[in-house]
C-alpha cells in the first residue's frame, strides 16, 4: 500500500472517532431545506473537522443508480475518465468535459489528510483535460460513436455554442474556438477571452444569455473561508458577465463561495445558480442552496451565510454583512450541489416545471448527504415544495463506498435527462418507464 493509502486509512480512523464524538455532542438534525430552513447553531470544528468520504468503488456490470418510480435509467456512455459536465449540440451530438481536481501545494498535515482522502475517493489525480464527443447514431439511447472533440485543455468544465464559435470554461479562463456544424473534432487554436485564477474551487461553468450576446461564468473561491486572506480571493467567489462583442467582463454577483450550475428560469427570465457553502460548522450548518441571482447582489461569503448569520471565524466587514442577500432555497448541508438544469413540465413523466440538481455528495458531516439527483418544483418562477428524487443509489447503504457521484445535468437531444457521474465514469440517461 502506498504512503498516501496508509495515511488515508489513519485519517479515516481519526475521522471516524470525530464523527462519533460529534454525534454524541450534537445529535442528528433534520435536513435544512426550503425557503425557511431550520439551520442549527454553528459549532466550529477547529483543527479536526469532520472528515468522512466514501471510497470510490464504481459500478459492477449491470448495476445502475435507482430511478424514481415511473422513471428508468440506462448508461448512455461508459468507460469515460472523470466526466464532469455535459453539453448537447444542435445536431444531436453530446459533449462531455472530462477533468479532475489536481493536487495543490501541501503545506500542513491537514492538507495531506485531505489529499489522501480525496485520492481514495477518486476526487484528485491527473486530469484528462479533454472534451469527448458522443453520438447515438441509431437512436437506441446508447452512444456508439465516441471521438476526442478537443484536447490539451486546462481543467475544462463549462461549454457553450453560439453560432460558429464554441466556448470552453477552462479553470484559468474562457477560450473561444471556431466550430463548423457537425464537426466531430476541433483542431484550430483557441482564443482566450478572460483570465481567472486557477486552483481551489476550479470549475468554470458557462451559460449563454438568451439573446446570445453574453456568457455568464461561475468562479469559486480559493479556500473555505478566505483562510489565506482576501487578497488571494480577489475576483473569486462570483458570477461574471462576459460581453462577447466588446470582450469586457464584470462581476455580476459576488459573495458566492462556489457557484457551479447556472440556469435560466424561463417564465421570469431570472438567472439561477446552486452554491456550495462553507465547511467546518456542523452537519447542517450552513446549507448549500439554490438561488436566483440579482445583478449586483452580494450573498455573504465569507463574512456570513443565509442572510446575516455571521461566521465568527472570519474577520468581519459589517457593511458587507448588512447588504447580504438571503438565498431562495436551502438544499441541505454539504450536499455539494453542482449540476443545475431547468426541466419544463413533462420532461420526465409526473414532474412539473422545476430544476434538476446533481448533488455530488458530502465529506464534512457525520452522516453523508447528497449523492443523488434531485428535482425542485417551481410555480410562478419560484421554488414551490420539497425536493423530489430523480436518481439515488450512488452510495452504499453503509456509506463506506460510492458507486458513483453525480455532477452535471442536462436535457439530451432526444428529450431525456443526462447525468454525468465522475466516479462511475458514466453518463446516465433518464427517461419515463414507457419511453424508448
Amino acid at each position: 500500500m502506498s504512503l498516501s493509502g496508509i495515511f488515508a486509512r489513519i485519517v479515516a480512523l481519526i475521522g471516524a472517532v470525530m464523527v462519533v464524538l460529534r454525534r454524541l455532542q450534537g445529535g442528528a438534525h433534520e435536513p435544512a431545506l426550503g425557503g425557511a430552513p431550520a439551520i442549527p447553531a454553528a459549532k466550529p470544528q477547529g483543527a479536526l473537522p469532520t472528515l468522512k468520504m466514501p471510497t470510490a468503488r464504481g459500478w459492477t456490470t449491470g448495476q445502475t443508480p435507482v430511478a424514481a418510480p415511473g422513471l428508468k435509467v440506462n448508461a448512455f456512455a461508459a468507460g469515460l475518465k472523470h466526466p464532469r459536465w455535459i453539453h448537447a449540440l444542435p445536431n444531436g451530438d453530446v459533449l462531455v468535459a472530462e477533468a479532475l481536481t489536481q493536487a495543490g501545494p501541501i503545506k500542513t498535515a491537514f492538507d495531506y489528510a485531505m489529499f489522501s482522502t480525496m485520492k481514495r475517493a477518486a476526487a484528485v489525480g491527473d486530469s484528462p483535460n479533454r472534451i469527448t464527443l458522443l453520438r447515438d447514431a441509431d437512436g437506441d439511447g446508447v452512444a456508439e460513436i465516441r471521438e476526442t472533440f478537443l484536447e490539451g485543455l486546462n481543467q475544462p468544465f463549462g461549454m457553450a455554442l453560439l453560432g460558429d464559435t464554441f466556448y470552453v470554461g477552462n479553470t484559468d479562463g474562457v477560450v473561444a474556438f471556431p466550430y463548423a456544424a457537425g464537426a466531430s473534432r476541433i483542431t484550430a487554436p483557441g482564443r482566450k477571452l478572460t483570465t481567472f485564477k486557477p486552483g481551489g474551487h476550479w470549475t468554470r461553468s458557462l451559460l449563454a444569455s438568451p439573446d446570445g450576446s453574453k456568457l455568464f461564468v461561475g468562479v469559486g473561491s480559493l479556500t473555505n473561508i478566505a483562510d489565506d486572506g482576501m487578497d488571494v480571493e480577489e475576483g473569486r467567489a462570483a458570477i461574471y458577465e462576459l460581453d462577447l462583442a466588446s470582450g469586457a467582463s464584470r462581476v455580476f454577483a459576488g459573495g458566492l463561495r462556489n457557484p457551479v450550475g447556472l440556469a435560466w428560469e424561463p417564465h421570469t427570465g431570472a438567472l439561477w445558480t446552486v452554491v456550495n457553502e462553507r465547511d467546518g460548522l456542523g452537519d447542517e450548518t450552513p446549507p448549500d442552496y439554490l438561488t436566483s441571482v440579482r445583478d449586483g447582489g452580494f450573498y455573504g461569503w465569507p463574512y456570513c451565510y443565509w442572510g446575516q448569520t455571521v461566521d465568527d471565524r472570519v474577520p468581519q466587514d459589517a457593511a458587507a454583512v448588512a447588504k447580504a442577500v438571503t438565498p431562495d432555497y436551502a438544499l441541505g448541508g454539504h450536499t455539494a450541489s453542482l449540476g443545475l438544469c431547468w426541466l419544463p413540465a413533462g420532461t420526465l413523466p409526473g414532474f412539473p416545471d422545476g430544476m434538476a440538481i446533481g448533488q455530488h455528495g458530502s465529506w464534512n458531516r457525520s452522516t453523508l448527504s447528497g449523492y443523488r439527483v434531485v428535482f425542485v418544483p417551481f410555480v410562478d418562477g419560484r421554488p414551490a415544495g420539497p425536493p423530489r428524487d430523480i436518481l439515488t443509489g450512488f452510495l452504499a447503504p453503509d456509506e463506506r463506498a460510492s458507486y458513483g457521484r453525480p455532477v452535471g445535468v442536462t436535457i439530451g437531444p432526444d428529450g431525456s435527462v443526462l447525468v454525468a457521474d465522475d466516479v462511475g465514469d458514466v453518463i446516465w440517461r433518464v427517461t419515463g418507464e414507457g419511453q424508448s
